[in-house]
Formats: C-alpha cells, sequence, structure tokens
C-alpha cells in the first residue's frame, strides 16, 4: 500500500487550497479513505472521511462547510478541497485508508486506519 500526498503549501487567510492523495497497492474502491492533521505541538485529529461506497462523506465540526472531500474511484485518488482557510487549519494533513475492507460504519479514529501518507504541510498565514 503506498499514499502520496500533495498539494500543501502557504496560503494567506481565507485562501483555498486542495490535497490530492494518489493511492496504490490496494483495491481503492473496497476501502473508506480519509484526512487526519496534526499541529504542532497538538494530537493528530480527525479532519474529514468518505466511505467506501456510495461517496457518504462526514467532517469534523471545525471544517464544516468549509472542506470537501472526494474520491475518484477511476484514478484511486482522495482529494481535499480547502476553503475560506483560518490560520488555526495549519497543521501537516495525512491522508488515511481504512483498516477494515468494506467497512459499514463511518471510521473516524486514527486506529480504524491502517495506511498514512507522508503528510503535506499546509500553513495559513494571518
Amino acid at each position: 500500500v503506498q499514499l502520496q500526498a500533495l498539494g500543501g503549501g502557504l496560503v494567506q487567510a481565507g485562501g483555498s487550497l486542495r490535497l490530492t492523495c494518489a493511492a496504490s497497492g490496494y483495491t481503492f474502491t473496497d476501502y473508506c479513505m480519509a484526512w487526519f492533521r496534526q499541529a504542532p505541538g497538538k494530537a493528530r485529529e480527525f479532519v474529514a472521511g468518505i466511505a467506501w461506497a456510495g461517496g457518504t462523506k462526514y467532517y469534523a465540526d471545525s471544517v464544516k462547510g468549509r472542506f470537501t472531500i472526494s474520491r475518484d474511484d477511476a484514478w484511486n485518488t482522495v482529494s481535499l478541497q480547502m476553503n475560506s482557510l483560518k490560520p488555526e487549519d495549519t497543521a501537516v494533513y495525512y491522508c488515511a485508508k481504512d483498516g477494515y475492507r468494506r467497512r459499514m460504519g463511518l471510521p473516524e479514529l486514527g486506529p480504524d486506519f491502517s495506511s498514512w501518507g507522508q503528510g503535506t504541510l499546509v500553513t495559513v498565514s494571518s
């Protein structure tokens, strides 16, 4: 399994960024995917997830209405469109693959995920 996240960078508050994670080495369509983030000195936290079938999307309260997660099963990618960015969104963002094939629920805890990308840094300046 390989997950490669791209798209981080520096943006001013109120701006937008799009992160994309390219997945390989497994049957992408069978697994939920998610984005997590870890800010300096803080614990890793769930940001957004998307189910393996039907594409049900779910978000942390802190990003609802600003971030949108999507997946492209033809290209084995999962993306995170981030709008109206705030300085508190500054973090390293990680994409993650569910550890359970065709899970019926919507996982959002770190231990639910078995594979992680290398992380991409998002910095939002005020």
